[in-house]
């Protein structure tokens, strides 16, 4: 009977630097992108001292962009939401950095309250809205960069073109 482990045959592979895979300078997979929003979020300090609240309209600021792929970030206060759309080309991540959101489909609502993560495909088509009584900020990662954002009604049929991120 043989012994010896793998890691006694093959020694320690984080001690073989050239085995590693070397870290991506961007995201490339819908993981890659889903631990970008994540690390953004876990560091307040990047975005904390950006986010504004407007009782007129939805705010948003464009946090970061890369190769082919854009980050927002957005304040709602009680009772703003996104209407009904879907993001075009574009795939997303939506996490909720502070308060709760509440995100509608044709299907179904669920609630997402801070640390949530939602990934949508091309043609996904939601809502978002705060309807709680406390202001809430989200982060969205979008690849490509959104170009466009197709408002729905109820039916979910395409209507007139917007592109404020959501």
């Amino acid at each position: 009977m043989n012994s010896d482990s793998d890691l006694q045959i093959a020694g320690d592979i984080l001690a073989v630097q050239h085995l590693l895979q070397p870290a991506r300078e961007h995201p490339a997979t819908v993981a890659d992108f889903v631990g970008l929003a994540r690390s953004i979020s876990e560091d307040r300090a990047q975005w904390a001292h950006l986010v504004r609240y407007d009782a007129t309209t939805r705010w948003y600021h464009r946090l970061r962009t890369g190769p082919g792929y854009e980050v927002w970030l957005l304040s709602w206060v009680p009772g703003q939401g996104s209407g009904l759309h879907d993001h075009g080309l574009s795939s997303g991540v939506l996490t909720v950095l502070d308060g709760e959101l509440t995100e509608r489909t044709e299907q179904t609502s669920r609630p997402l309250a801070a640390g949530a993560q939602r990934v949508f495909a091309p043609g996904y088509v939601h809502e978002v809205i705060n309807d709680s009584l406390e202001p809430a900020v989200s982060l969205h990662v979008y690849y490509p960069g959104l170009t466009e954002m197709p408002m729905h009604t109820a039916q979910c049929s395409p209507a007139a073109q917007d592109v404020v991120p959501a």
